[in-house]
């Protein structure tokens, strides 16, 4: 068997045969070795001897190699001896397979010489390692199988370390738990990279839900670092949830005890409480996957725990993400957070069609390429937001920049023109304070601009005067809106009812929306005007369900997809949710919200959901194919450019919301003022 290095070789051979071991050895390791060398040959040395002095030769060999490489070269000598001992060897032609997916793995793999490559299990080449680099130690962390196949590209040599020794050295070594968490953190910024070219879209589409698969391990605020120590290992988990009345009080990870203990010599007998992250970042179970993944970025935590209302069902890992496969569009989101200047963002966003139409490509559905599409336009206003605030200062008084409109209910498809607004604290002084916040809002919509969001016609930007002002001054607005209803006056502001805060004090928008929702809850004459603009936008289907189209102009012979189908649903269900006094944004969820009333039954509420989705379909693949031809993407349809089976089935769905309209025109029958 070969065995490549530099340095001398040494033959090893007793009185009774041949050659019996072959090694190549460090030269500086070769006049040590000579003492062995002359007790193995000589004529008193027995094959037993002979054999064991060998085996002390290899040893030293495996231990002189591994101690080059980090981790091991941070450990003590004491260390790697008692480890070396427990190394088994392995030899691999090229071509062969190391590890299956889906295998159980037992060791954490060092590439003494020779070279690997890992594939999802799709294929798709993930990772190259060689000389001196490990593998193997995402499913030993994980405690599960391989989620990749690992293959030899050359002939190869392997040292297996036992998995009872990882765990060892990452409990006990500080230097290799850095090592392996450090290693994970390069994994997953190598999956960003690894997506740009990608079709796949998991991490935008997939709920956090669906990245763990037990219950999260808890224990009481009252315990000791001992006993919470004595559960990780026990479950074997890297984090436990701290509990104090039934409520998450805090989170403690491995590398807390590794820190925070064993580092400082801390007790084991001391509350767990003295140890634990208060108050940690925590997400919905329907959260998106990347959005788990930026969060762990953005704050530097390897775990967030997952609530499903107020309950705890969860907790991601840093391995959990690592081990899902990603998408170009988590790369973007990231990349944006990267750029140190409006042109950085332009570049960034000019790949946004491209995302769009992959995504289009990879038959993901209009809720889910509504909702990605959307964060990475709240990416581009965070990023500017930061960058107008380094260049400006600190704001003087709080903030909350608003998204309004489609941005605002995660239902976006490809870039619109931009509809935002700012909530100022009420201490704000428009002589002291309005300077400033003039100039970063100038800022944020002269930058969104430029990233391809364009200006909004009807002015409707944090630029106006009007949208940038105290909370208590946009209570008095809505108020007048609400309970003072002029059909015309809430046909242009009807935008200002789909708001979310994407920066800054989100409570402003919070107690915002409760305010809004407190006047509009079963307010009759309100809900007539807004009922009244909702049903006046009608689906273009005519008697005899023939389309109705656009007879003259530039899009004669189409219908507009978004302003005859998509938006009467968004406005037929902002109706029933302001009536519900719902404080949800999104129009899937705020149908979910209705079901739980008798304005609408669960039947309804599906045939909405689902002729909305069929639209939405039609929509994005109509666009998705204009961008592939480099033309401007719109929502104007022609009739003959569908196939069949959409043309019978916008029909289907036209006509449900004909029928919902109805309805709604027939419930809310309050006289309008």
């Amino acid at each position: 068997m070969p065995w490549p290095g530099n340095g001398g070789v040494i033959r090893a051979a007793s009185q009774d045969g041949p050659v019996l071991f072959r090694r190549r050895v460090p030269k500086y390791r070769i006049k040590g070795l000579l003492t062995f060398y002359k007790r193995v040959t000589a004529p008193t040395a027995t094959l037993t001897h002979t054999a064991e002095l060998l085996m002390e030769i290899e040893l030293i060999e495996i231990l002189d190699a591994i101690r080059r490489h980090a981790p091991f070269n941070s450990l003590e000598d004491e260390v790697l001896e008692s480890l070396v001992s427990d190394i088994q060897v392995r030899y691999m032609r090229a071509g062969q397979t190391v590890l299956e997916a889906g295998q159980e793995n037992e060791h954490l793999y060092f590439v003494r010489s020779g070279a690997i490559e890992v594939r999802l299990k799709s294929g798709e080449l993930y990772a190259r390692a060689s000389e001196g680099e490990l593998f193997g130690y995402t499913s030993l962390v994980r405690h599960a199988k391989s989620a990749y196949t690992v293959a030899t590209i050359e002939d190869s040599l392997f040292y297996l370390i036992p998995s009872e020794w990882f765990a060892r050295l990452r409990r006990e070594y500080e230097s290799c738990a850095e090592f392996f968490e450090h290693a994970e953190e390069r994994r997953l910024r190598n999956a960003l990279n690894q997506v740009r070219e990608s079709n796949d879209v998991s991490l935008m589409t997939c709920h956090v839900s669906e990245l763990f698969h037990r219950q999260p391990v808890i224990i009481d605020a009252s315990a000791n670092i001992r006993e919470a120590a004595q559960a990780m290992a026990e479950e074997g988990v890297s984090s436990l949830l701290v509990m104090r009345d039934n409520r998450l009080a805090g989170i403690i990870t491995d590398r807390d005890l590794r820190t925070r203990v064993i580092a400082t010599g801390t007790d084991y007998d001391k509350p767990v409480t003295d140890i634990m992250t208060e108050d940690p970042v925590v997400l919905d179970y329907k959260d998106y996957a990347f959005t788990a993944m930026l969060t762990m970025m953005r704050h530097n935590i390897h775990h967030i725990p997952i609530f499903n209302k107020r309950e705890l069902v969860g907790v991601v890992s840093v391995s959990d993400i690592i081990q899902y496969e990603t998408h170009g569009g988590v790369y973007l989101i990231a990349d944006l957070f990267k750029q140190t200047d409006v042109a950085g963002l332009r570049e960034i966003s000019s790949r946004l069609p491209q995302t769009f139409v992959r995504l289009v490509r990879a038959d993901a559905n209009s809720t889910a390429i509504g909702n990605a599409i959307s964060r990475v336009g709240v990416a581009v206003i965070q990023r500017l937001l930061q960058l107008g605030e380094g260049q400006l200062g600190p704001p003087p008084v709080p903030y909350c920049f608003l998204a309004l409109g489609s941005q605002a209910r995660e239902e976006q498809t490809d870039k619109t023109d931009q509809d935002n607004a700012m909530i100022l604290d009420d201490r704000f002084d428009a002589a002291k304070h309005d300077a400033y916040f003039e100039s970063l809002a100038k800022f944020v919509c002269d930058g969104l601009n430029e990233c391809g969001y364009d200006y909004c016609p009807g002015d409707i930007m944090s630029t106006n005067d009007r949208w940038r002002q105290p909370l208590a001054a946009w209570k008095k607005t809505f108020n007048e809106w609400i309970n003072n209803p002029d059909g015309e006056a809430l046909l242009s502001s009807s935008i200002f009812f789909d708001l979310r805060g994407v920066y800054g004090e989100s409570r402003f928008a919070d107690n915002l929306l409760d305010f809004i929702c407190e006047n509009t809850r079963d307010n009759k004459s309100f809900l007539a005007h807004m009922a009244y603009n909702a049903t006046r936008r009608k689906p273009p289907l005519g008697f005899f369900r023939q389309f109705v189209m656009e007879k003259n102009g530039e899009h004669s012979q189409s219908f507009n997809l978004k302003d005859r189908g998509i938006a009467p649903v968004i406005d037929t269900v902002r109706v029933h949710a302001l009536g519900r006094g719902s404080k949800k944004v999104n129009t899937f969820e705020r149908l979910k919200d209705i079901t739980k009333t008798s304005l609408l039954t669960g039947e309804k509420a599906d045939d909405l959901i689902d002729a909305l989705e069929l639209i939405g379909m039609v929509r994005i693949r109509h666009q998705a194919s204009q961008i592939e031809a480099g033309k401007y993407p719109d929502n104007y349809v022609q009739p003959e450019s569908l196939s069949t089976f959409e043309r019978r089935h916008l029909k289907d769905a036209f006509h449900i919301v004909s029928r919902m309209q109805e309805s709604l025109k027939h419930r809310y029958t309050a006289c309008k003022n």
